[in-house]
């Protein structure tokens, strides 16, 4: 496992929210293995957008880091 800093935990919890708002809409009962194709690239591409847009609003609200 990869040592996280805090703004990268930071964004992954905001990242989780998001792809529980589309587990919400697929169904929380729902075996990953059952998930069609679209269902699943969905999810990934809500945990990677949600992670990425949080990093980048964290980067935003401290100028110390540098990216």
């Amino acid at each position: 496992m990869v040592d996280l800093t805090e703004e990268e935990r930071m964004a992954m919890l905001a990242a989780v929210k998001r792809v529980a708002e589309v587990m919400d809409e697929i169904g929380w009962e729902r075996r990953l293995a059952d998930l069609t194709e679209p269902q699943v690239l969905a999810l990934i591409e809500v945990a990677v957008g949600g992670f990425q847009d949080a990093m980048g609003e964290i980067a935003a609200s401290n100028p110390e880091i540098p990216f």
